[in-house]
């Protein structure tokens, strides 16, 4: 996170080391990473790869305990459709036409201090 301003906020400081660890294991799986944190006018990604022909928009979400149900769950009806106009935007705002794009997200539960890492390849399906 060298340049970035130091997050003062604890859960900010996880989500940010959140998506640290997602990119290294996407990275790891032979994804490229393409943009981080891209923002738009309708809000921001968190992670844009190229992973074997395919555009995939990284949704992460990182969570200390699983007392609130797992990261994954937070993926809400609304946040996907709000995933899939930023994708869209980003499409025509890159000139990429035509392109095969897919939706992954990257579930991060710390268990005693020791992040478990699950990408689910495909999460957002009807697109």
């Amino acid at each position: 996170m060298a340049g970035r301003k130091p997050l003062k906020d604890p859960r900010h400081r996880l989500g940010a080391a959140g998506e640290e660890l997602a990119e290294k294991e996407l990275r790891r799986q032979g994804y490229r990473i393409l943009e981080r944190n891209f923002t738009s006018p309708l809000g921001e990604v968190d992670l844009i790869a190229r992973h074997r022909g395919t555009l995939v928009f990284v949704e992460v979400k990182t969570r200390k305990q699983s007392r609130y149900g797992a990261p994954q769950e937070a993926v809400s009806p609304a946040k996907q459709a709000r995933l899939r106009r930023l994708a869209d935007y980003y499409l025509r705002a890159k000139g990429l036409k035509d392109q095969a794009v897919r939706f992954d997200v990257v579930a991060i539960t710390f268990q005693d201090d020791a992040p478990r890492i699950e990408i689910i390849v495909n999460a957002i399906v009807d697109v």
